[in-house]
């Protein structure tokens, strides 16, 4: 009797156990399965983030909104709608194409309104004027697939928005898009500084300002592009200037690096088929398709060649070649 019902006590123990083994083991695969990927070998200062403004202020919606050079003018609503595109230089490009300049609501972003109406993009977007068309086509389908995608998996907006846009876009609009964008000419953003120290930083809109005051810290081995003009950037003004600053010495040892990227890119890193070009693009841009490459994050077709180029490269390689790439003219 006794030992009858110790072994249903026993028995009761162990099934009680492997309960709780088991719910564990769960929530384990659950939270593994939801949290965000490590970022092992992706340098943080690469995916500047957005943190929420210290004090929200509701937009004047009726005050127009102007900017240098232009004669147009946007309310806080129009600025801030990802469905409608403010085009400050109308008349500096053909008539865009509706997905370019509307989108297709509530999947498909207008394209123009992340990569601008030019398609000359932003330290955080892709700039898009001036590459292949069918390259344009087979990185769209390679984020609908799975093969493309950043270095950062998840959290970073600009990214996920991409992969939503390609989960939703009709080849049609796809290839007027890409028609369109290739069909505009590529002009430098971006001022390349070579320094050892750097205004104090702070994250904002996904990308760099510099805060307040005169402060400086140091740059170290990093690549920092950012906006002189936050209100600019806020408005999508087509015609600002970043400032990428980047290591002393970079541009020569980018020089020297780039010797290898010719055969593929060309001379000057114009571009030589659909091989896209580098020259003159966003560094900021260009260091985070390396370091995608080299953890395989893209992995398209178009990609393959890469992998023997970005094995020997560490990120201060890729800074320096990066910002000898911007460097160039378009």
């Amino acid at each position: 009797m006794l030992l009858c019902m110790f072994m249903r006590l026993l028995l009761a123990l162990v099934l009680g156990w492997l309960s709780t083994a088991l719910t564990a083991s769960a929530a384990v695969a659950v939270s593994a399965a939801t949290a965000p990927p490590p970022r092992s070998g992706v340098p943080d200062w690469l995916y500047p983030l957005n943190p929420p403004a210290p004090t929200q202020v509701a937009p004047d919606d009726a005050k127009p909104i102007h900017v240098p050079d232009s004669d147009v003018a946007f309310t806080a609503a129009q600025l801030f709608n990802l469905f409608s595109v403010p085009d400050w230089h109308p008349q500096a490009h053909a008539p865009m194409p509706d997905v370019v300049a509307h989108g297709r609501p509530p999947k498909v972003f207008a394209c123009g309104y992340c990569h601008m109406p030019r398609g000359q993009g932003r330290p955080e977007n892709a700039p898009l004027a001036g590459l292949p068309a069918q390259y344009i086509i087979q990185q769209v389908e390679d984020f609908k697939s799975g093969a493309r995608r950043g270095a950062v998996r998840t959290g970073y907006l600009p990214t996920d928005g991409m992969v939503r846009v390609a989960e939703n876009v009709t080849a049609e609009d796809l290839k007027a898009a890409a028609d369109y964008f290739a069909a505009q000419r590529m002009t430098k953003r971006t001022r390349v500084v070579e320094t050892a120290r750097v205004p104090q930083m702070k994250d904002v809109g996904w990308m760099y300002t510099s805060q307040a005051g005169s402060a400086t810290e140091p740059l170290g081995q990093r690549l920092l592009e950012m906006t002189p003009d936050l209100a600019a950037h806020e408005h999508r003004a087509d015609g600002e200037i970043y400032i990428a600053y980047v290591p002393t010495g970079s541009l020569k040892r980018g020089k020297s690096l780039a010797a290898t990227c010719v055969a593929c890119h060309g001379a000057r890193l114009q571009g030589v088929g659909l091989v896209p070009p580098l020259a003159g693009r966003l560094p900021t841009y260009l260091v985070r398709q390396l370091v995608a490459f080299k953890t395989g994050a893209r992995a398209g077709r178009t990609g393959e060649p890469m992998k023997a180029v970005v094995a020997n490269l560490d990120v201060n390689k890729m800074i320096d070649v990066a910002a000898y790439a911007a460097w160039l003219n378009p």
